[in-house]
């Protein structure tokens, strides 16, 4: 087993810029951009399909989206948009069982 690396400057750098990104898209921009169905938001946000249908009920049920639910949908519309851009290497890194199924 190996150590783990280091921090230098760059990293400490990397993680800071990280942790204080606002990478979000909402609800609405998503499925305004992408015909997916409730189902398919629940699998991308990974959470039930119950939760996702909170977040566009109204009244009491209404349940709003967890930052990390957006997220989920910036970074899918990132994939999604871009993934014939992104090198196989990083695709790898990313997606090891889907890559493995192309």
């Amino acid at each position: 087993m190996t150590s783990p690396r280091p921090l230098g400057q760059r990293e400490l750098e990397l993680i800071r810029l990280y942790a204080n990104c606002q990478l979000g898209m909402s609800l609405r921009a998503f499925e305004a951009k992408w015909n997916v169905t409730r189902s398919q938001m629940a699998a991308i946000c990974q959470c039930s399909l119950a939760t996702v249908q909170r977040w566009f009920e109204r009244g009491t049920n209404f349940s709003p989206p967890t930052r990390y639910h957006l997220r989920y949908l910036a970074l899918a519309d990132l994939f999604i948009e871009h993934f014939e851009e992104i090198p196989d290497r990083l695709k790898a890194l990313l997606c090891p069982i889907s890559n493995s199924q192309e």
